[in-house]
C-alpha cells in the first residue's frame, strides 16, 4: 500500500465529477487500500478518490477511532448514491482538502445509500449522525463539491486568507499534498 498526495484546494481535480467505476478490477483494489493508508497517515475519517488526483466514484471511511462508533469497520464505497435524506443538522466541519479551515456546516441527519461495495455487489446503507455526515462530505468530493461552498459570503470572507495560503501551497501538514501551486497552468 502506497500513503498518496491529498489534493488541496485550488487544485482543479476536486472540482470535476468523478466517473463511476464499471468493474472492480486489480487497480480499483489498489487505489481503496492506498486510500485507505493515506486516509490513516494524515488521520482522516473519510477519503474521496478524487482527493487523491482519480477521477473515479470511489470513497473510504473509517470511522471507528471515534467515541461511540468503535464498532463500526473501516469499509469503502463504489458508485454511492444517496438515494433519501431526513431531518438536518449543523456541526463544524473539516476536510483534508482544506486544511486547518474548519466551520459549520448543515447537512442531512439521517440518510440511506446505494452503493457497490468491495466485491462489487449492491448494498444499501442506513447511517444518521456523524457517519451520514461523512458520507455526505464525501459523496460531495465526487461531485466536485467542497464543504466550503455551503458557508455564506462572510464565512468565507472569515477563512479567505487561510484559502490564499492553502492555494500558494503555503500550508504545513504532516501528510503528502498537492498543491494548486505546484499544478502547472
Amino acid at each position: 500500500m502506497a500513503v498518496l498526495p491529498i489534493y488541496t484546494d485550488g487544485s482543479p481535480v476536486l472540482r470535476k465529477k468523478a466517473l463511476p467505476v464499471k468493474q472492480l478490477t486489480d487497480d480499483v483494489i489498489q487505489l481503496i487500500m492506498d486510500m485507505f493508508e493515506t486516509m490513516r497517515k494524515a488521520s482522516g475519517i473519510g477519503l474521496a478518490a478524487n482527493q487523491v488526483g482519480v477521477l473515479q466514484r470511489v470513497i473510504s471511511i473509517d470511522v471507528s477511532e471515534i467515541e461511540g462508533l468503535e464498532n463500526i469497520k473501516p469499509f469503502a464505497l463504489i458508485n454511492p448514491e444517496v438515494i433519501d435524506k431526513k431531518d438536518s443538522w449543523t456541526i463544524e466541519e473539516g476536510c483534508l482538502s482544506v486544511p486547518d479551515v474548519r466551520d459549520e456546516v448543515e447537512r442531512a441527519k439521517t440518510i440511506k445509500v446505494r452503493f457497490k461495495d468491495t466485491g462489487f455487489h449492491d448494498r444499501e446503507i442506513e447511517a444518521g449522525d456523524l457517519l451520514a455526515r461523512v458520507m455526505l462530505h464525501e459523496i460531495d468530493h465526487l461531485n466536485g463539491i467542497l464543504f466550503i461552498d455551503y458557508l455564506t459570503p462572510e464565512k468565507r470572507k472569515m477563512h479567505a486568507e487561510l484559502l490564499q495560503k492553502i492555494h500558494r501551497g503555503e500550508i504545513e501538514v504532516n501528510y503528502p499534498v498537492v498543491t494548486a501551486a505546484d499544478i502547472p497552468l
